[in-house]
């Protein structure tokens, strides 16, 4: 059995199979551990609900994954990949019944808008005139390290033709404050507050606005696709590049320990015993406070980073409920299209409430709820005329008060779960009367399963750490360490901890992978000199 590869990289998540494959297409030898008994990270899915209904475990929608120039370069359609979209993008049920609806074709997102209120079709379409200008500027400057001198350059050049600094100042203004601006009626501002709700950026924080623009803009122009069979058919298909290319993946082979001698990573250890040396690089795609002062012991690194750790800040927990339905969800009011994903909010104002609440450390009454109809996305999750169905939603890592009238205290034991699952079911029971009734099965991951089945999601936080500005570019993990880079050398970090954080885009493995190459290749030079 071979112990020496070019890289070992620690996580066999969507992030360290994207930096698998790079090193593997220029030539590297490549061995992936992975500690769950399968690949995937936090993109998986399971029958173990219901045997005839498919449930994505963790994420469900991947419109980060579709934007992507890494993950659509690999070709994993070739590797049993298949995109499948719903009817409708995204849905969000009014108190009025009415809906906010997005759809992929722009026109009809703006007749929707403009016969709720007339004149916001128009504003609609020319925000999606000033995304097709700047866009894939600002997704480039997104998804590559920092700075993002190409994608500056690109989005400067094209800055006047989208209104200069005006542009600039509406990118930094808080979501609820862009909606209001440029709309009259709810529903433009709260599909753009909703997406902007699935970071843990504050609503009436900057950082916020671009947040929310940019998750319905992707949705206006690639959708929100899905994998047909599962969330795990995206991750299969990686792991099954990586094999076709000469990769070795091995399963519940859980890191313990990187080795490093002179300052620099050699190898990497598991809990069997077994070594395994890394002659160029480790990649590590594990959350950073696993990685320093926990795989790297503290004595092998400057002191001055594990100071800098003791303020990393988490992301909130998270709850995730799946059902299992007999029948359709029985909404009260039917959409005009299907929605993949729908969001569960009395409105803006409320949802900002809620999501306030939980960065104060308190858990909302009236939780702001994130949810998928898998089944209306891809009718092979479960049996025709039924529906696979999940919701999530953020609660405090550290609970201080609840204000909800069965309160919670944040142990997060099987009966706290439940009873905020049931909370959350009542949300959407308000809006599909009958709902309980259509039950077959219910599932509820508190913010400790969640750990337990990906010890990245710490406390069931899913972001890798929080994305608000302070920890965010150069400050991600930890000022100073704003790149895959770490103080370690031929040691990266290709985790969402990482510049630029969560979602499936495979940006932060990509980083670490090239960073990798470039300095292997700076090594040689050095040497031939």
């Amino acid at each position: 059995m071979d112990t020496t590869y070019d890289a070992v990289i620690i996580g066999a998540g969507p992030n360290g199979l994207v930096a698998a494959n790079h090193l593997l297409d220029r030539g590297w030898s490549v061995l992936v551990l992975e500690a769950q008994p399968d690949v995937g990270g936090a993109v998986r899915s399971d029958r173990e609900l219901h045997p005839d209904y498919v449930h994505d475990t963790f994420s469900a929608f991947y419109p980060l994954a579709a934007a992507s120039p890494t993950i659509q370069s690999f070709g994993l359609e070739e590797h049993g990949l298949r995109w499948v979209h719903s009817p409708g993008v995204l849905g969000h049920c009014l108190p009025s019944g009415e809906w906010a609806m997005l759809h992929r074709d722009r026109a009809v997102t703006a007749a929707l808008m403009d016969a709720q209120h007339p004149g916001d079709g128009d504003a609609w379409l020319r925000l999606c005139e000033t995304w097709d200008a700047i866009g894939d500027q600002i997704v480039g400057a997104l998804l590559t390290p920092f700075p993002p001198v190409r994608p500056a350059v690109g989005a400067l050049a094209r800055l006047p033709k989208v209104g200069g600094l005006q542009f600039v100042k509406e990118m930094l203004t808080p979501v609820v404050d862009l909606g209001r601006h440029r709309f009259g009626g709810v529903a433009p501002r709260i599909l753009l507050a909703g997406n902007a709700g699935h970071s843990d950026i504050p609503l009436g924080a900057p950082g916020s606005g671009l947040m929310g623009l940019l998750l319905t803009m992707l949705g206006q122009t690639v959708g929100y696709p899905v994998p047909e069979g599962g969330a795990g058919m995206l991750t299969q298909a990686m792991a099954s590049r990586v094999r076709a290319l000469g990769g070795t993946i091995r399963c519940e082979a859980e890191a313990t320990r990187i080795e490093v001698e002179r300052g620099r990573a050699v190898a990497v250890r598991t809990r069997d015993g077994e070594r395994y040396a890394a002659t160029h690089a480790v990649v590590a795609d594990v959350a950073a406070p696993h990685l320093y002062g926990g795989l790297v012991a503290a004595e092998d690194l400057p002191a001055s980073t594990m100071r800098k750790m003791e303020s990393f800040e988490l992301d909130p927990g998270t709850v995730k409920v799946d059902w299992a339905l007999d029948g359709p969800v029985p909404w009260k009011s039917e959409p005009p299209r299907a929605p993949g994903t729908f969001h569960v909010a009395d409105s803006v104002e409320q949802m900002a409430e809620a999501l306030h609440h939980v960065n104060g450390r308190t858990v909302p009454a009236r939780p702001f709820l994130l949810a998928g109809q898998m089944t209306t996305s891809d009718p092979t999750r479960s049996p025709a005329g039924t529906e696979s169905l999940w919701a999530y939603t953020h609660v405090p890592q550290e609970v201080a008060r609840d204000l909800g009238e069965d309160p919670v205290t944040g142990r997060w034991d099987r009966d706290e779960c439940e009873r905020f699952a049931d909370r959350m079911q009542a949300r959407i029971e308000e809006l599909a009367p009958g709902f309980g009734s259509t039950v077959v099965a219910r599932r509820v991951l508190g913010p400790h399963e969640m750990q337990a089945r990906n010890a990245n999601l710490i406390g069931g936080a899913i972001n890798g750490g929080t994305s608000q500005l302070h920890q965010e570019l150069v400050f991600r993990p930890v000022p100073g360490l704003g790149r895959s880079e770490t103080p370690v050398k031929g040691l990266y970090l290709g985790s969402a901890s990482a510049h630029p954080g969560g979602g499936v885009h495979g940006a932060c493995g990509m980083n670490a992978a090239r960073a990798a190459v470039a300095h292997r290749r700076v090594r040689r030079v050095v040497r031939g000199r």
